[in-house]
């Protein structure tokens, strides 16, 4: 799955980039049909929860989404994820059922 990482109004790491190519590319033993993906990286000024991680990833007639907000971007990756991981096993479900 093709993948852009976009960091707002910072440089993200390599170690970090790396990081969510990894959770993400773990989606496919999900399903195997992911195009390509999106995922924003925001840093917000209030509250002790300021990382903010929006991902969009789009599958064949569908775009998922999820948007999470942790301490660390690590654990809203790790949120959102597994959010996403839930949206495409309604998804196969709901393919398979029109398939029936």
């Amino acid at each position: 799955m093709r993948l852009r990482v976009h960091s707002i109004h910072f440089d993200a790491d390599r170690k970090l980039i790396d990081f969510i190519q990894q959770k993400l590319d773990k989606l496919h033993t999900f399903y195997d049909r992911l195009v390509h993906g999106e995922v924003f990286l925001r840093l917000n000024n209030e509250g002790v929860e300021n990382k903010t991680v929006e991902i969009r990833i789009s599958v064949p007639g569908k775009k998922l989404f999820a948007k999470e907000q942790a301490r660390s971007f690590e654990a809203a990756v790790d949120s959102a994820t597994e959010s996403l991981r839930s949206q495409l096993g309604r998804f196969k479900t709901r393919l398979h059922a029109k398939r029936s």
